[in-house]
């Protein structure tokens, strides 16, 4: 009887710190019983698109809550920093990955600068970052559109005074800018710098799914391996093991069998993208690498108390400022691989919902505004973009208009975020309740 009523509670316990991950996955096999629209196929092909877009912005929301300050929602200023620079480098037409290369140099110290200001914000206002975060992705905002609105061409010199701008500017520079002269059009084609970075090396997807899954099954049985032999290094869980190589082996097998079938359906799925798949991997195992450095310990003592750190004589104001300066630079990069990969900039619009779209897919990830990790941005930005995928779908299907299931994204996107915080106040008040009690 014990038995069960611990049980019970560990169901309960489970449910309470991964209803926001339970909630999406149930959405997610709904989807898939009620639609008929969407083939395995299209869904697949669009799944795997967005994860390996998204990935790189959710990668860089990890070291801001490991650091104690909450959803970076300023990570707004670093794709701003990216949009500038890669009109900047559109005005210039600089092509290709050279192109990629230079908007990520410009960006560069646009971030850095954008990051500093914003930790020192956050350092002002502690216990409200995220709020803080929020309404300097606002203000960042404001001030990004009265640049590319009215600044250029209107307070910047683009061209000289009385110009004609066709006999001044060369035709790319002429579809950055406004008739008028004055502001940046409000959609602005990527030109050769769509695809420079997907397009430098490409895998048949089922090779790569084969690669990924024999990958996938040699670091479940390292990790495994390791932790039996040092139980320092966390429990070694052999149910988890035995499940994920299961799960590992059936891809592999069903891969090879499609490239042995020469299935037409499955062979014809878009290659994946190789060399962004490493930059993103590299991403993670370095943001792994760093929690385990002499930083990254500071940044785990700064979140778990100031206090303690600052009596540790860890620097606390710095390790926060640097770890916001990080996640900005990171932020800005993760936006240029978004923008590469979609290959149209929206001028006014694109960098608006890239705070709130991350940090919902990490919350859904199993992240908290306390705790994350890698594994949370991909299980969180696979069970998100499935939202994205089914949500029209499901509307039509079950409604009759896929309108609704437009309406219905944007729900789960900010529900998410509240559940989230709404769960973060709880375990904070039911801890305090629970220490006034022990005292």
């Amino acid at each position: 009887m014990e038995k069960q009523v611990s049980r019970v509670k560990q169901v309960a316990s489970f449910l309470a710190d991964n209803i926001v991950t339970v909630i999406f996955v149930l959405f997610v096999l709904l989807g898939f019983m009620v639609t008929k629209e969407i083939t395995l196929k299209n869904y697949i092909e669009q799944l795997f698109e967005s994860v390996f877009r998204n990935s790189f912005l959710l990668l860089s929301l990890i070291i801001p809550v490991i650091a104690g300050l909450g959803m970076n929602f300023g990570m707004v200023v670093g794709a701003i920093s990216a949009l500038l620079a890669l009109v900047l480098v559109r005005w210039f037409e600089i092509p290709g990955a050279w192109g990629l290369l230079a908007c990520a140099a410009v960006a560069l110290p646009l971030a850095m600068l954008f990051g500093w200001l914003t930790g020192k914000l956050y350092n002002n206002t502690r216990g409200q970052e995220m709020i803080a975060g929020l309404i300097v992705s606002f203000f960042a905002s404001g001030v990004y559109l009265f640049i590319l609105l009215f600044a250029v061409g209107g307070i910047i010199p683009v061209v000289a005074k009385g110009a004609v701008l066709k006999q001044v500017l060369t035709p790319v520079q002429r579809n950055l800018l406004n008739p008028s002269g004055v502001g940046i059009r409000v959609s602005v084609d990527m030109g050769n710098l769509k695809y420079s970075l997907d397009g430098l090396w490409r895998l048949p997807f089922v090779t790569f799914a084969i690669i990924a899954a024999i990958g996938c099954l040699a670091w479940l049985v390292i990790q495994y391996l390791r932790k039996k032999k040092n139980p320092a290094l966390g429990k070694a869980n052999i149910r988890l093991t035995i499940v994920g190589a299961i799960a590992c082996l059936f891809i592999a097998c069903i891969s090879a069998w499609v490239l042995f079938t020469n299935n037409p359906t499955y062979m014809a799925l878009r290659p994946a993208p190789m060399a962004t798949i490493i930059v993103i991997m590299l991403l993670a195992f370095a943001t792994n690498f760093l929690l385990k450095t002499k930083l990254g310990q500071d940044f785990r003592s700064v979140g778990h108390s100031q206090q303690i750190a600052r009596v540790s004589g860890i620097n606390v104001d710095r390790t926060r400022i640097l770890a916001t300066v990080i996640s900005t630079v990171l932020a800005a990069w993760g936006m240029l691989i978004f923008l590469q990969n979609i290959g149209t900039l929206g001028t006014y619009t694109q960098h608006s919902q890239i705070g709130m779209f991350s940090v919902a897919s990490m919350l859904v990830g199993g992240a908290t505004t306390s705790k994350a990790a890698v594994k949370n941005a991909f299980i969180g930005v696979l069970l998100f973009q499935s939202m994205f995928i089914l949500s029209p779908a499901m509307g039509n299907a079950l409604f009759g208009s896929p309108l609704l299931g437009e309406y219905f994204r944007t729900f789960m996107v900010y529900g998410v975020i509240a559940i989230a915080l709404g769960l973060y106040i709880w375990r904070g008040l039911k801890a305090s309740q629970h220490k006034i009690e022990e005292d």
